[in-house]
């Protein structure tokens, strides 16, 4: 399936990938690809998110659910579709919020976000595989010990993240945080069926940047460029 992960993640996640569950996981998707049933994304991109952050590169961390479930749509980014596709609309109303908080003109016609990846924003789904045109089939497989673990390994090993929880999903998340030495911002789903009710004006990019400059830390450049 052509899975790879990088180096730092590799080396903070080894005891997880011995583990039986993620085992499970592995025989699950192999069983998967000899059926021929569509699996998204395609192995390659699985820890894109890891392997576009770096675990020392960490410092603001946004939660989804799972990956797109459409041909082409879902590159191992929270939030993200490749060069291409169409805006979902929570990643639409991600740009207006943008727009209303920092007076930033968001592009209309990408929404490709390893800009922000690159720049050390892990967009972490909980389940990293779906099945085509089945959101949240891999729900259960293991990928939410997995990413759980991914979470209190951030929590226990690095300071000073900033977490972003958006919705009652991503907000279940807290308990694996350590709010002692991290910070959590909450508020809805940008969802349309509930960006109304609080997630437009929670002012979470300014916000975070705040909180990265005032431990010394470059802030996230939340525009995104043109590709090519």
């Amino acid at each position: 399936m052509d899975v790879r992960i990088e180096p730092s993640w590799k080396e903070v996640l080894k005891d997880e990938f011995k583990k039986d569950y993620f085992l499970e996981i592995v025989t699950w998707l192999k069983t998967e690809k000899i059926s021929n049933s569509t699996v998204y994304p395609p192995g390659s991109l699985i820890f894109n998110a890891f392997n576009q952050t770096p675990f020392d590169q960490v410092k603001v961390v946004i939660i989804g659910q799972d990956p797109y479930h459409g041909p082409g749509q879902a590159h191992g980014l929270s939030f993200s579709v490749p060069e291409g596709f169409k805006q979902p609309p929570s990643l639409q109303n991600m740009f207006k919020e943008i727009r209303s908080d920092l007076g930033i003109t968001m592009p209309t016609n990408f929404g490709d976000l390893t800009h922000w990846a690159k720049q050390g924003v892990l967009l972490l789904n909980a389940s990293l595989t779906v099945k085509a045109d089945q959101p949240n089939s891999h729900s259960r497989i293991g990928w939410m010990e997995f990413t759980d673990a991914v979470i209190k390994i951030i929590s226990a090993k690095k300071s000073n993240v900033v977490f972003l929880l958006w919705g009652r999903f991503a907000q279940d998340k807290q308990p694996l945080i350590d709010e002692t030495k991290h910070y959590v911002l909450k508020a809805a789903h940008p969802s349309p069926f509930s960006a109304d009710k609080g997630f437009f004006g929670c002012r979470h990019f300014s916000k975070a940047n705040a909180i990265l400059v005032k431990h010394g830390r470059d802030p996230i450049d939340w525009q995104l460029y043109p590709i090519g």
